[in-house]
Parts: C-alpha cells; structure tokens; sequence
C-alpha cells in the first residue's frame, strides 16, 4: 500500500513540479486544435505547429531549470 502512495506522489509530481511546462503544453494543444478544427490550418500544418511548438516549450522549461539550479 506504501508504495502506491510514493507512485501516485510521484506521478502528480511530474505535472505540479513544473506547472508552467504544463499550461503552455495544454494551451499549445488546445491551440493548434481549435486551429485546425476550424479549419485555419490544416492537419499537417497543425501537427507541425504541434511538434514545433512542443519543443519550444520543453526547451524553455529546460532553461528556466537550469538557470535556478545553477543561480544557487
């Protein structure tokens, strides 16, 4: 029983230790599908902008920890 408090603990860690990566990631999503489920742009750019914009997202969320890691 222990040790499915430590996973759940650690899988709600993954989303709540870095919000920001989450809420761009979900807005990023949420973009790029309401974009092409109306039609301006189609699936292939949509998943390109998804890709893209993805790793612009982790890429930034790297940065920002290591810039707090080696600021100490």
């Amino acid at each position: 029983m222990n040790i499915l408090k430590i996973a759940f603990k650690e899988f709600i860690g993954m989303f709540i230790d870095d919000g920001a990566l989450a809420l761009f990631s979900l807005l990023l999503v949420l973009g790029v599908g309401l974009a092409v489920k109306s039609g301006l742009i189609g699936p292939t750019a949509g998943a390109v902008l998804l890709v893209a914009g993805c790793l612009v997202v982790l890429a930034e969320s790297v940065t920002r920890a290591a810039r707090r890691k080696f600021k100490r």
